[in-house]
């Protein structure tokens, strides 16, 4: 996983750590955690300029 340059992976000045905000309910931790795939289903790219550089 790429948590580095997730949108959702954000820092916490209280706790002085990073961690990810997606919101997620038992049964959907449970899938998360257990997935067969490497690949986060919530990961989204914190690049502000990816879609202008695709439009290029």
């Amino acid at each position: 996983m790429e948590c580095d340059s997730c949108a959702n992976y954000v820092y916490d000045e209280e706790d002085e750590s990073y961690s990810c905000m997606v919101n997620l309910d038992e049964d959907e931790m449970y899938h998360f955690l257990t997935r067969k795939s490497k690949a986060c289903p919530y990961y989204r790219s914190d690049d502000e300029y990816k879609v202008v550089r695709h439009q290029m």
